[in-house]
């Protein structure tokens, strides 16, 4: 049987293999200084950008769940993030913005910003990822409700194809008590806040 070390170096050899016929397909030569252990290094990286899929999101909120008869509005804003582009395997960074309002459980704060961690290194598109997030608060805390935005710039769209450098993607979701105009109001009156 193999043991867990000894996996994750079997993955990197042959995600390394991979990657110098990627590089020699491109028309270089793999043994030169400057790549000779690029395919090595791009093999971790690809590994430490897709970690999500090894950690489980609703864990990590009930790994720090406590019951708590607080029931307004909790928001955790500017949650810095990376992720990659599944269609081209580029990276799409920005900010996630999350509020709940409690239903007799919370979190810890840290953990929301976890889950996003958890959602963003994996292959992802930004409307996917922004249901995630909040599907995974709404199962696991079953609060009054959840709402996600999602702000995000695309290296897919800055780099190739149509080159545009400043344009943003803002994508949303929400449940709940977040149905309400008057609510969703509210978070987005409290994000604009300093």
């Amino acid at each position: 049987m193999i043991n867990q070390g000894e996996a994750l170096t079997q993955q990197i050899e042959e995600l390394k293999k991979s990657y110098q016929n990627i590089i020699t397909l491109l028309g270089e030569d793999v043994e030169r200084e400057g790549l000779h252990k690029t395919p090595e290094r791009v093999a971790k990286a690809m590994l430490t950008l897709t970690r999500g899929y090894g950690e489980d999101p609703h864990e990590v909120l009930r790994s720090a769940k406590f019951k708590e008869e607080y029931n307004q509005m909790v928001i955790v804003k500017d949650i810095d993030f990376f992720s990659l582009c599944e269609h081209h395997m580029l990276p799409f960074y920005g900010k996630v913005h999350v509020a709940y309002i409690p239903n007799g459980y919370i979190t810890g704060l840290s953990k929301i910003a976890r889950v996003v961690d958890i959602f963003s290194h994996r292959l992802q598109v930004q409307e996917r990822m922004t249901f995630q997030i909040k599907e995974c608060i709404q199962e696991t805390l079953n609060p009054l409700g959840v709402m996600v935005i999602v702000e995000a710039k695309h290296m897919c769209m800055q780099m190739r194809g149509v080159e545009k450098q400043n344009s943003v993607t803002t994508t949303s979701d929400f449940s709940g008590g977040f149905k309400r105009a008057k609510t969703r109001e509210e978070f987005m009156n409290l994000l604009s806040r300093k």
